[in-house]
């Protein structure tokens, strides 16, 4: 017999597992399956975050460099769907609602069945007219989805009712009615611990038990907000600690799969990947969460564990490089499938046996953000040329975002342009495009991860900068990315990388300011409450200054300061990386001098 089992979760940070030297987390099944399996120490994710990564599983190739958040394109593989027209059963179970919004609608019917469970993270579920009643927090998040998520937490005050207990229930259901069937590949998606940390007593009971140690016993801190750190230090570990309470459940989600493996046989004649999308920061380098920075290695190096009945390898670790976009071409190869040719990753089980590295190097990135690379040892971060972060265009034909469609006015300006070599003869519609987040706040970055594992030097190094963005010329000329991204990160699109491409010593003073974690806030109210103050409330003359105008060029502009009248300068550089710990405190001077004139 031939099946396969994916059990997947999201946002599981490698640093908080165990079998990756991880200490004080309770997760005795991950260690158990180190045990059964083979973890790989140079995994890296690719597109992020959500839904670009499945894109990855599904098409076997990098997508970030051409559009956004989005769903499966017309001339889109998908591996499940290759699977179920090669005769091998696909069936999803998951609980991530971005499956049904719309930037995610084209994914879960490419299997032949699917089941999907409803509640996590603010998913428009349940329906109530009146307000909750909202509990203290620490976390500034607010507005509709905040709304939802307390509803929804109502209709599930115990564990088996919660969404990913009902997801792995109904997994386990299908590998027990197909026990005896061949030629099947189930998908178990769980979208915690995914932010926000909802787990229940009994995970909370090994890091808080009864509370104790609480920085404020009344104030909720399950969901960060994706921001700079403005708490101290025992509201930072709370948080940390409703995430490993969260990662305790998952533990146990993945001893039921275990168990039912160990009861039924499976290992015998069935693959099992676990697997995650990517990580998080939880107040590491002074940031909450992912998105507005690089992609650091909290972030983008991820766990796997890898059962492949063939070779019977466990309880080993692996040097190898591989990525996101090799777990497709794992399955098809598995099953015995032929891969499409516009897939660029490669199956993994051969891997395992040959001496040599199935790739170089890795690339990933998110769309409009830094374009990264790794060889295994170094990663190079490449930032935009310029500061405008331009040109930028989405390319695709299927135009909606996360959870809304594309506006008339983005596709004012929107025309067709000839296919990629991947798009299948089909054009694609180009239309102009922002980023959520301008790489220039953080420069470019080159770290070596056998030195600097926590990657807090970065490295100018001319040689090894050319080597590496040599490297990443390669990888962005094999994805046919487009003319618009070499202009961008200042690369040549044809020829050879020379001195006048790099970038890392001319911006590494920015670099260098840029990874200064801010103050925290109970720090500026004592020694400089005037950053605490409303914008509206402070002197306008204090924003002439040049000094502002240099190192928060934002608050220089009336426009700007009238929109965010009623936010702090604090508030906004939490929010803006623009406003780094340096230039919070050259506006402090200049408007507590501004203040002493009046």
């Amino acid at each position: 017999m031939t099946r396969a089992v994916m059990l997947m979760f999201d946002t599981l940070n490698r640093r908080f597992l165990p079998p990756y030297g991880a200490e004080g987390i309770h997760a005795p099944n991950f260690t158990r399956l180190a045990e059964r399996t083979v973890r790989f120490e140079n995994c890296y994710a690719g597109s992020m975050p959500c839904m670009p990564a499945r894109r990855e599983i599904h098409t076997g190739r990098y997508n970030f460099l051409h559009r956004s958040w989005g769903p499966l394109e017309p001339f889109d593989d998908s591996t499940p769907q290759l699977l179920s027209e090669s005769g091998v059963y696909a069936h999803l179970v998951t609980d991530h609602q971005h499956y049904w919004e719309d930037g995610g609608a084209t994914y879960h019917n490419r299997y032949d069945t699917y089941e999907l469970f409803r509640g996590q993270e603010g998913d428009p579920w349940k329906g109530h007219v009146r307000d909750p009643e909202m509990p203290q927090k620490v976390s500034r998040r607010a507005g509709k989805t905040v709304r939802q998520d307390r509803i929804n937490r109502t209709y599930y005050p115990t564990e088996d009712l919660h969404p990913q207990t009902q997801t792995v229930s109904a997994g386990l259901e299908f590998i027990h009615t197909n026990a005896a069937e061949d030629s099947w590949f189930l998908q178990i998606e769980c979208f915690d611990p995914h932010e926000p940390f909802v787990s229940y007593p009994r995970h909370r009971q090994w890091y808080r038990p009864d509370g104790d140690g609480d920085a404020d016993a009344d104030a909720e801190f399950d969901w960060p907000d994706y921001a700079r750190v403005a708490e101290e230090p025992a509201v930072v570990e709370q948080a940390r600690d409703e995430y490993r309470a969260l990662l305790t459940m998952c533990d146990t989600s993945l001893g039921r799969v275990l168990d039912t493996f160990d009861e039924l046989g499976l290992w015998e004649d069935t693959l099992l990947i676990v697997c995650t999308d990517h990580g998080l920061l939880l107040g590491e380098r002074g940031w909450w969460g992912k998105n507005v920075q690089p992609w650091y290695d909290e972030n983008i190096h991820t766990p796997l564990f890898l059962w492949d009945p063939r070779t019977g390898r466990s309880g080993e670790s692996v040097e190898h490089l591989v990525q996101t976009v090799d777990f497709g071409p794992t399955l098809l190869e598995y099953f015995g499938i032929e891969r499409p040719v516009d897939m660029q990753g490669v199956p993994i089980g051969p891997t395992l046996a040959a001496t040599a590295p199935a790739r170089e190097a890795g690339l990933f990135g998110s769309f409009g953000g830094h374009v990264s690379i790794t060889d295994g040892r170094y990663v190079y971060m490449r930032a935009c040329a310029t500061e405008e972060n331009e040109p930028l265009f989405e390319h695709t034909l299927m135009p909606t975002h996360m959870a809304s469609r594309f506006t008339p006015d983005e596709l004012r300006d929107a025309e067709l342009v000839s296919p990629f070599t991947f798009t299948k003869g089909v054009p694609v519609l180009r239309t102009p495009a922002r980023a959520g987040a301008n790489p220039a706040d953080f420069g470019t970055l080159l770290f070596d991860l056998h030195t600097d594992p926590d990657q807090r030097t970065p490295l100018v190094d001319a040689e090894l900068e050319r080597r590496m963005a040599t490297l990443l010329v390669e990888q962005l000329r094999v994805a046919d990315a487009p003319s618009s991204q070499y202009e961008r990160l200042g690369l040549p699109e044809t020829g050879e990388v020379g001195d006048e491409h790099l970038l890392a010593a001319r911006q590494a003073p920015r670099a260098r300011e840029a990874a200064a974690a801010l103050p925290t806030r109970a720090h500026v109210a004592r020694n400089a409450s005037e950053l605490l103050a409303p914008l509206g409330d402070l002197p306008a003359e204090a924003f002439a200054d040049p000094v502002v105008a240099r190192r928060a060029p934002m608050l220089a502009d009336p426009a700007f300061r009238r929109d965010h009248a009623a936010t702090s300068v604090y508030d906004l550089a939490l929010t803006h990386p623009m406003i780094t710990a340096e230039a919070l405190e050259a506006v402090g001077d200049v408007v507590r001098g501004s203040r002493a004139m009046a």
